[in-house]
């Protein structure tokens, strides 16, 4: 994907972080996705195999969706750039200053491991919160989190944009739901 670096890359590996350990284990069951035995505990992030968060008769997963919480709870979230869908008027436009218009900037809470490298360094994609019927869910209210609007996300789309964070600044990490992402359709 070409937004960051390879876990192996860095001579020193340092495992003094709770929340870089999970982030490295939902890496490791993305990549891995074996068939063992599954826990009890439904959002538990090192569960696996991949699928193990959802009911797996529904469809292959490739994505293990997390939250990012600070000292205080509250979720982490990162801004994505969103093209609309121009209305069939627009379409028949070639004037790029109104195509450019259709872009907006939206904000997620929920991500996808892409890479772990150094010490606790991660490259996580920022996903697209979407309704049981594929409509993006707009998570923020008046600059505020709306968790209301959280308990309608259903599904999610990559959106190919980025976010190096370090995993130590996190005090949380909360596996939401195992999915497939088309990763080619950003």
């Amino acid at each position: 994907m070409g937004c960051g670096r390879n876990e192996e890359v860095g001579t020193a590996r340092k495992h003094d972080n709770c929340i870089c350990e999970v982030v490295r284990a939902i890496k490791r069951v993305q990549d891995i996705r074996e068939d063992v035995d599954c826990d009890d505990c439904r959002t538990d992030c090192f569960l696996t195999p991949l699928g193990g968060l959802t009911n797996p008769t529904r469809h292959r997963a490739n994505t293990r969706v997390f939250m990012l919480l600070d000292e205080k709870g509250n979720p982490f979230k990162a801004m994505f750039n969103q093209r609309r869908r121009m209305r069939d008027a627009d379409l028949s436009s070639n004037n790029e200053q109104n195509r450019q218009k259709d872009c907006f900037t939206c904000f997620s809470i929920f991500f996808r491991v892409q890479n772990i490298f150094d010490n606790c360094c991660a490259t996580i994609q920022v996903l697209e919160p979407r309704d049981s019927r594929g409509r993006r869910v707009d998570l923020f209210k008046n600059g505020k989190l709306d968790l209301d609007a959280v308990c309608e996300v259903e599904n999610f789309r990559a959106t190919g944009t980025c976010v190096t964070v370090d995993l130590k600044c996190f005090c949380g990490v909360q596996c939401v739901r195992d999915v497939f992402i088309d990763c080619d359709d950003d």
